[in-house]
């Protein structure tokens, strides 16, 4: 069976940018991205305009933080960071996420 690259699930992108920023600290944009792409080890596709709506609407829930520096190559970018407030929304949809994976794991032992 060939191999193929898949778009994120659509809910899922929020709990993995809040995760990756909690783990590795302050981020730009395609740094994160790439940070997703590479533990999925190259399995999902993180498109450039669906990051940064996220990043948008997670600064806009106050999740997340960003300020503006210089990145590795010299160039200005915003960084991004995760708030107080993130991390609690972490914590919950952590939670959520690992209740729902349960539900689907029992749902597919049940159908064989």
């Amino acid at each position: 069976m060939a191999e193929t690259k898949s778009d994120i699930l659509q809910g899922t992108l929020d709990l993995m940018v809040l995760q990756t920023l909690d783990t590795m600290g302050p981020l730009h944009g395609y740094g994160i991205a790439r940070r997703i792409e590479q533990l999925s080890e190259e399995a999902l596709v993180v498109n450039q305009g669906t990051i940064y709506l996220c990043l948008v609407r997670l600064v806009q829930k106050r999740w997340i933080k960003a300020e503006w520096g210089t990145s590795d190559n010299n160039r200005k970018a915003k960084f991004y960071s995760i708030s107080k407030a993130g991390r609690k929304q972490l914590a919950a949809e952590t939670e959520n996420w690992e209740r729902d994976a349960g539900v689907i794991g029992r749902m597919l032992q049940i159908s064989r």
